[in-house]
């Protein structure tokens, strides 16, 4: 076995040069190209509008109902190319996508938003055995467990929209800004619990994050996208050592376009 087909089965995913066009016209994403390993935890970073949010609903299928589309590149799912597949074929696949916004049933209780994520194939007692687990990873939700969902807090919110994620049984767990809009001590609560699942589970998890103090604490690699492009990759303690990372985004550089940066420079092997 080559070393590049070592490389490819050592991935649960890879995207290789993804162009992504909406309405045939806009460029959002210029050539991005990221591996997870599988059972690993990697975080795409970057500031609002860089191209992130884009690149997980590229993973998922879910731009056609925003009337984009993959224009070029190459998206490997467990070995196999996933372009032309339904979004719903890619969840079959074990793809969950958390979206941005903590989307659940607000009239519904969380015991009842936990039940409706379940697959239809899934017996009773399976149902029972994960909800309980999902009460194990989130005690919270436990107590509120019977309250109307739409009553929860933003950090309970987001632990339920997580954890209706985990009830599919996902292989590859993707999180758009979940810390977006929650108080420190929630965004370590969850972010530990995110970390403990990938331990116990083996989970691959792709991260998305603004909030990359957090989230350069709990993955291995991370990925910096700017203006639809992967400007720099590396491992997280390399990123969160870096002079330039440090200014932009771990709390110097606020309010500064990241290609003022004097020090800054493009890593010309992700941009091709």
């Amino acid at each position: 076995m080559s070393q590049t087909e070592t490389n490819t089965a050592d991935n649960i995913l890879s995207l290789n040069s993804v162009e992504v066009l909406y309405d045939m016209v806009m460029l959002a994403i210029k050539g991005v190209s990221i591996e997870v390993p599988r059972g690993g935890m990697v975080a795409l970073l970057g500031s609002n509008g860089a191209g992130k949010s884009t690149t997980l609903k590229a993973i998922s299928g879910l731009l056609r109902a925003e009337r984009g589309k993959v224009s070029r590149g190459e998206i490997v799912f467990d070995g196999k190319p996933i372009g032309d597949s339904l979004p719903q074929d890619r969840v079959a696949m074990g793809i969950c996508h958390v979206i941005e916004g903590r989307r659940v049933f607000e009239h519904m209780t969380p015991d009842e938003n936990l039940e409706a994520a379940a697959p239809m194939s899934m017996s009773r007692s399976k149902i029972n055995d994960e909800k309980a687990r999902m009460y194990e990873y989130f005690p919270r939700l436990a107590e509120r467990k019977s309250s109307q969902s739409g009553y929860l807090s933003g950090g309970e919110q987001q632990m339920l929209a997580i954890g209706r994620a985990l009830m599919t049984q996902p292989r590859l767990l993707m999180l758009d800004e979940p810390s977006l809009g929650l108080a420190p001590f929630l965004v370590k609560e969850i972010f530990g619990i995110l970390q403990r699942i990938n331990e116990e589970q083996g989970m691959s998890i792709l991260l998305v994050e603004q909030n990359a103090v957090a989230a350069l604490e709990i993955v291995s690699h991370g990925y910096l996208i700017e203006n639809g492009r992967v400007v720099m990759h590396d491992t997280a303690e390399a990123l969160k050592a870096n002079s330039d990372i440090q200014e932009f985004y771990l709390g110097g550089g606020e309010g500064k376009n990241f290609h003022e940066i004097k020090h800054y420079s493009r890593r010309k092997r992700w941009l091709s």
